[in-house]
């Protein structure tokens, strides 16, 4: 509760009547001073009662690619019997606040107001709760409650088309390496038939010698596997136009861009990041609250399925609210743990142009992954030609990477 100053210059000027009415024996004075402090109790009073409101909101849609429309729908009703006279009411829409008309809403009745959330910048909008202050009809004291809770919206980056996805390593037993766009198919063991099992999996020479239907067991031992390592340090991405580092914008662009696909493709894909996140970037109540961003310690299978029923975050969530981090030595942590756990065959390192002085550990990485690829965002150079022994592109954003992926594949 918060007295204004109208309300202050009122308490002031009782506690001065009554203190010069009792000291100089003046009745009228008393009384004015008893007055005015009766007023200001009674202002409080007022304040103090809290109306019955219920508040419904509904983002369309919840989730957006960045520059993509997005708003949402406030409901507000009058749930008390009494009218509630004197309401002021805005509802915070990440860092601008927006004014819903809730004065004198009788009882039974309700409002709507529906406005744009922005989405011009990638991040995790928070949007309410809902702010009511109730104020007495003199104006001398003002208190303000919050109503509802507050719901995210999702600012994924934005996502451009690939043509494809890398291919897998099939290794044949005479040492040959192939590269296989989907994986193939090995024999692995034979073991006896089963009802349902196909008869063209039967394997009739030795069913003949046992005696016994048997069948070929087959397993995939090229399925292409994808990890993208995602640079989200600061020392990565040095330069800022407007507070805002540009080249892990794009990098997260080219990351969302690179699991679409995969996903499209039916290619398992891990998204990481180099420095882990917060533990929780932006606690808000909502259809799928945020969770632990994956880390090189916490890798994790993604898909492009964002917001499921258990509360875990997909990958453009992760994305949307991956932030930049000052752990400059995350490099070689997440190198050293990629070469022990072998997590794909596919590795691609997204970075900026304060991640070249690392690209020394991610070389390293060529004996545990057969194919590794870096991408470096928004630098004024392009990379020296056979850095570390890598296949480095230079791209100015994300569209000039989709633009390159075809060639990038071939590596």
């Amino acid at each position: 509760m918060g007295i204004t100053a109208r309300g202050v210059g009122l308490l002031v000027a009782a506690v001065v009547l009554l203190a010069v009415g009792f000291r100089f024996a003046y009745p009228e004075l008393t009384l004015l001073g008893a007055a005015a402090g009766a007023a200001v109790g009674y202002a409080a009073l007022v304040a103090l009662w809290r109306p019955r409101l219920t508040v419904t909101r509904r983002a369309d849609p919840d989730r957006v690619a960045r520059g993509e429309p997005a708003s949402m729908t406030l409901t507000v009703r009058n749930t008390g019997r009494l009218r509630s006279a004197n309401l002021l009411a805005e509802d915070r829409c990440g860092a601008r606040t927006v004014q819903v008309p809730v004065l004198r809403l009788r009882p039974g009745r309700d409002t709507e107001v529906r406005y744009d959330v922005p989405t011009d910048r990638r991040g995790v909008v928070p949007v309410g709760p809902l702010r009511v202050t109730r104020r007495d009809p003199l104006g001398l004291v003002a208190l303000a409650r919050p109503y509802g809770a507050a719901v995210p919206v999702w600012v994924h980056p934005r996502i451009h088309p690939l043509t494809a996805v890398p291919r897998g390593a099939g290794r044949s037993l005479d040492g040959r390496v192939d590269g296989v766009p989907h994986g193939s198919i090995t024999f692995d063991s034979l073991r006896e038939y089963v009802v349902g099992d196909e008869l063209r999996r039967v394997h009739w020479r030795t069913s003949a010698r046992v005696g016994e239907l048997m069948v070929r067991e087959n397993v995939d031992t090229s399925m292409p596997r994808l990890v993208v390592l995602l640079d989200n340090r600061v020392a990565g991405h040095p330069q800022r136009v407007g507070g805002v580092a540009e080249s892990f914008e794009s990098a997260c662009e080219a990351a969302a861009s690179i699991v679409t696909a995969a996903h499209r493709a039916d290619v398992p894909v891990l998204l990481l990041l180099v420095a882990a996140g917060p533990a929780e970037p932006t606690k808000l109540a909502g259809p799928a609250e945020p969770t632990k961003l994956a880390g090189p310690a916490e890798p994790a299978e993604v898909t492009p399925a964002d917001g499921g029923a258990d509360g875990a975050l997909g990958p453009l969530d992760r994305l949307a609210a991956a932030e930049l981090s000052d752990d400059g030595d995350a490099v070689r942590a997440a190198t050293t743990r990629l070469r022990q756990d072998r997590l794909g065959d596919t590795l691609i390192f997204l970075t900026g142009p304060g991640g070249r002085d690392e690209l020394g550990h991610v070389g390293a990485l060529r004996g545990a992954y057969p194919s590794v690829v870096v991408a470096v965002f928004g630098a004024a150079e392009p990379t020296p030609p056979g850095t570390a022994g890598l296949v480095v592109v230079d791209a100015a954003d994300g569209a000039q990477f989709a633009a390159e992926w075809d060639g990038v594949r071939r590596w």
